[in-house]
């Protein structure tokens, strides 16, 4: 489970005094924690589809803070955030490239018999299924309405 990985790292730079990793798992740690007391309330544990989906919501809050940090020309505090980026990306899978995703797109359109706009959410669904993790949807999204319009 990516939970044990991310147990495992925080010891090993604790051991090697890896202040910046040390922060940022603990940080992620904390947020699976909230996220959990959050699921008990529905029932259903969160699982490794879960924990990939808040994984990549903190590395999206952490770019947009890069791109605010930028404009507001602290490089030193847009410097931290990517490092924080690097450390969390390294537990989610491998990103599909350009490519994979165009293809994606169009085997999921195929299987669904998507034929317009009324369609997306059916595209949509079977790529968040076959492909949580490595691809970003934002993009996805926009690809697909592009290819059912």
């Amino acid at each position: 489970m990516i939970r044990d990985d991310i147990n495992k790292a925080l010891t090993e730079a604790m051991k090697a005094k890896n202040e910046r990793a040390v922060s940022t798992l603990r940080m992620v740690n904390s947020t699976l924690k909230n996220a959990d007391i959050e699921a008990r309330t529905t029932g259903k544990p969160l699982g490794d589809p879960e924990v990939l989906a808040l994984l990549q919501k903190m590395i999206k809050q952490r770019q947009e803070s890069v791109e605010m940090y930028k404009k507001g020309g602290r490089d030193d505090l847009a410097t931290q955030e990517g490092e924080e980026i690097a450390i969390i990306s390294g537990y989610l899978p491998k990103q599909l490239s350009d490519a994979e995703v165009a293809a994606a797109i169009d085997a999921a359109i195929a299987e669904t018999g998507a034929a317009g706009m009324k369609d997306m959410g059916k595209v949509i669904g079977i790529l968040r299924g076959k492909y949580a993790g490595q691809m970003d949807f934002g993009k996805a999204s926009g690809l697909v309405k592009a290819k059912l319009s």
